[in-house]
């Protein structure tokens, strides 16, 4: 897990087991100078169902399935379940967190097998289950991770040999759609076969996940190497490995490719796992894992062709983790759209050279590289946030449609279905 490995690095303190944890000399001031009658642990009965839990000052502490957990009144006051402070219908807060007392306490805490009993002084009564309390405290989301990945390099993807799934099963079947999504959150990677060589048959098969995401390029496009665009994609020139749209404030989540046409040589796809990489960084160098992850950087993307002007800026690090585990969620990662380095001071810039480089030999190491032949009604999904993709340069006419989609929709479709997303 991303947060267990990263543990060190970001000197994230390990949980502590037993009668150990009582004596953490991380846990808050109040933690230890709270009197001894204040700190006393209450266990539920029997003891063996390993249930205990004390006041202090400001916070309750809670033991749980293998978990010490530390929750702030205000917090357990605001999360209250209650008919009047939540609408289970909507799934939406009705209290007024503002209206909150931010010296609140409990008059009286009661935990039995299952559930956490809180009386507040003006007598409402707060009730929370115990497993919803481990899988919503903040020491329990350190333990879980949010987004399941199987980190592949070109041997073990194709060892994994993962199918491809069949156009009308994709769009008719809950069960194609399913097994589409799964591959692609695990992986970063999908591909849909016999898909009817069309814009519109391709515009279809991406609606089927998603809203289609309208950008500068539009809403489907056309990929010839016309230089209709002022982008060095629109040319017959090899590309090295990237991702797009760095220069958005948030990159596109989801590209799709379908090859219509192809009458020539070469123009095969290079496709690299970038969690991949950044996890070999990481292991080898969590210094410059850390520092890639920390330092901001603007990418840029200028166009002035034809009746196209655009100027883009989007800023952010190489690698974006979630604070609260540690774990990889995004690269940003474009050599020719990054704009001139001027939000690092000059003692680090160097540092973060060094880090680019170590993140860059591993992107470019054969091994790690799948090339992908794309042909006509062969659509693939990529996860623009993690894999990064390329070209070989090619000959005569090749013609590519595709579009972007919105993250959060399919992310939204994967949830419905029943996969972690």
């Amino acid at each position: 897990m991303w947060c267990r490995r990263l543990a060190c690095l970001f000197k994230v303190p390990c949980q502590l087991s037993g009668s150990a944890r009582h004596r953490s000399p991380w846990l808050p001031h109040d933690r230890r100078t709270v009197p001894a009658a204040a700190a006393r642990w209450h266990h539920t009965v029997p003891e063996s169902l390993k249930c205990a839990w004390q006041l202090h000052g400001d916070h309750l502490e809670l033991r749980y399935a293998n978990t010490l957990m530390r929750f702030d009144f205000v917090w357990l006051r605001d999360h209250c379940r209650s008919a009047s402070c939540y609408n289970a219908k909507t799934n939406q807060r009705s209290l007024d967190t503002a209206s909150v007392d931010l010296g609140i306490k409990p008059k009286a805490v009661r935990v039995d097998e299952t559930t956490l009993f809180l009386t507040w002084p003006d007598g409402h009564v707060t009730r929370y289950g115990l497993e919803w309390l481990v899988k919503n405290s903040y020491e329990g989301q350190k333990q879980q991770v949010m987004h399941p990945r199987i980190l592949w390099n070109a041997e073990i993807y194709h060892q994994a040999q993962v199918p491809s799934v069949d156009c009308r099963s994709f769009l008719e079947t809950d069960e194609g759609l399913k097994e589409f999504l799964q591959n692609f959150l695990l992986y970063g990677i999908a591909f849909v076969e016999n898909v009817t060589p069309t814009k519109e048959d391709t515009e279809i098969l991406a609606e089927r996940i998603s809203l289609i995401r309208e950008t500068i390029y539009g809403r489907m496009w056309y990929f010839t190497s016309d230089f209709s665009r002022g982008d060095t994609a629109y040319t017959k020139l090899a590309l090295d490995r990237h991702t797009d749209t760095t220069y958005f404030q948030e990159p596109c989540g989801i590209q799709v490719f379908h090859c219509l046409k192809h009458e020539g040589t070469g123009g095969r796809t290079l496709l690299v796992d970038g969690f991949y990489a950044a996890e070999q960084v990481l292991q080898q160098a969590p210094d410059q894992f850390e520092l890639l992850s920390k330092v901001p950087l603007k990418h840029e993307y200028v166009e002035n062709v034809g009746d196209c002007h655009n100027h883009m800026i989007g800023v952010g690090p190489v690698l974006n983790v979630y604070p609260w585990n540690n774990e990889l969620y995004l690269i940003r990662y474009n050599n020719y759209d990054r704009a001139v380095i001027n939000t690092v001071p000059y003692d680090v810039v160097h540092r973060w050279y060094a880090a680019h480089r170590t993140l860059t030999a591993e992107l470019r190491r054969p091994e790690n590289e799948l090339w992908v032949k794309l042909k006509p009604g062969k659509a693939l999904f990529v996860d623009n946030w993690r894999v990064l993709h390329g070209r070989e340069a090619f000959t005569g006419y090749r013609q590519l449609c595709g579009c972007y989609l919105t993250r959060d929709d399919v992310l939204n479709t994967a949830r419905l279905l029943g996969l972690q997303a």
